[in-house]
């Protein structure tokens, strides 16, 4: 093979040819088994804490599942995209994780408004998007659809729960409502109007505000002028934890009882003790409540998250790490990653994961479960607890489907808008 003491270039071209077959083969064995998954959260923005908490679950959830084998004999790749807490941010990186990374599902969210954006590309690619912090009930009522499942509460259970509560100690009581305007606010204040008889806008009435504002004076002043006797802050992430602060600057928690609606870990810590003492709100999750109950799953995941982070899990990285595991037991009923294949596996199957048990609802895709309404505790007892994190007592609990809507409800909120009351294709 030689030409005047050279290699002849047909021979080098032949060589250079074998090897890029044996990379190219290595390269499409190492992605054949792989499977990607998309978590699409708010790494900025409003909700960035929440989004923290996701990141960080999920990937203790990838580990475990890596170790374990992957699923399906496939390691999982997690991919992320930074929605910064925006509805179209959030779909332009739903397109591209679907379309130019090849994800298989998707998850995430932490404004509703991104969630859904979410979702509707998951719908047009016929591929999987759970909702890991969206409260909206349009998430799974208006806006739901075959390829959309929600492993968190919504705004609608939290309000069923709280209501029980109020009604028996506030009862009769003037409300004023401060609302993010969007979908998350619009229904969460028509959820909360609706179960503690506050319908009357003229004798309760509220004020909308912009997502991201850093002001609430103005119009806390306005609730302060009407002789408000409960104020409920429908209000998220950083806006509620300025919110919370200014109203407690401004000395209105000694006039009237504070609501907020949703509530997590990070935004009572943003707060702070002193601004969040005696505020009431609802959760779906709590870590105190997890090890009480003795759950091994529980313990084994709040251990290791305490280890790594020198803190506790929050319910948005208890969401995340779940819907992960459900992912997996999934497709490992189904015996395939086919979309369709694993919907079914989904519907209606019932799991304990980091609480008491839930399911898969068929007709909505909602996660039913246990819902609690929460109270702060005093600020020198947060104080004194490790990490100052033990921020809730229980003040009301709700079972599932006394929370959840009905199929009927449903059926109704469904037609009234011209969408389809089945789920099916």
């Amino acid at each position: 093979m030689k030409d005047n003491g050279k290699i002849s270039s047909r021979y080098w071209a032949t060589v250079i040819a074998a090897a890029f077959c044996i990379i190219g083969a290595s390269v499409a064995a190492a992605a054949d088994n792989v499977v990607k998954i998309g978590l699409n959260y708010p790494e900025t923005g409003s909700y960035s804490k929440q989004g923290l908490d996701q990141l960080r679950a999920a990937d203790i959830a990838m580990e475990e599942i890596n170790a374990s084998g992957g699923i399906l004999g496939k390691k999982v790749q997690l991919v992320y995209r930074d929605t910064k807490t925006n509805a179209n941010q959030a779909k332009q990186n739903a397109i591209e994780l679907f379309d130019k990374e090849g994800v298989q599902m998707l998850f995430g969210g932490s404004a509703s408004s991104e969630a859904i954006n979410s979702g509707k590309v998951a719908k047009e690619r016929k591929k999987l998007f759970f909702g890991t912090l969206t409260y909206s009930t349009e998430t799974t009522g208006e806006e739901g659809h075959k390829y959309l499942f929600r492993e968190c509460y919504d705004s609608r259970m939290a309000a069923k729960v709280l209501s029980e509560y109020l009604k028996k100690n506030f009862g009769g009581k003037k409300y004023f409502y401060v609302t993010a305007d969007y979908t998350w606010g619009w229904t969460t204040e028509e959820s909360f109007r609706q179960f503690t008889d506050t319908l009357d806008k003229d004798k309760h009435p509220g004020i909308l505000t912009k997502l991201g504002s850093t002001e609430f004076k103005n119009v806390l002043a306005l609730a302060q002028q009407a002789n408000t006797e409960v104020l409920v802050l429908v209000l998220f992430g950083k806006d509620m934890e300025i919110g919370v602060k200014q109203a407690y600057e401004m000395g209105m928690k000694k006039k009237m009882q504070i609501v907020v609606p949703n509530m997590t870990l990070e935004m009572a810590e943003g707060a702070g003790p002193d601004a969040m003492e005696g505020v009431i709100s609802a959760t779906p999750w709590y870590w105190r409540l997890a090890l009480e109950s003795k759950n091994p799953k529980a313990a084994a995941f709040i251990t290791k998250f305490e280890q790594k982070f020198n803190r506790y899990p929050s319910t948005s990285g208890a969401s995340a790490y779940t819907i992960m595991h459900q992912y997996k037991e999934a497709v490992e009923r189904a015996k395939s990653f086919d979309t369709a294949a694993v919907i079914k596996t989904l519907e209606g199957h019932k799991y304990t994961s980091l609480k008491d048990e839930q399911y898969w609802r068929e007709f909505d895709h909602q996660s039913v479960q246990t819902v609690y309404a929460i109270k702060v505790k005093k600020a020198d007892e947060i104080r004194k607890s490790k990490y100052q994190l033990d921020y809730y007592d229980v003040i009301n609990t709700m079972k599932s489907e006394d929370a959840a809507i009905t199929l009927a409800e449903w059926s109704a909120v469904r037609a009234k808008v011209g969408e389809p009351v089945t789920l099916a294709d």
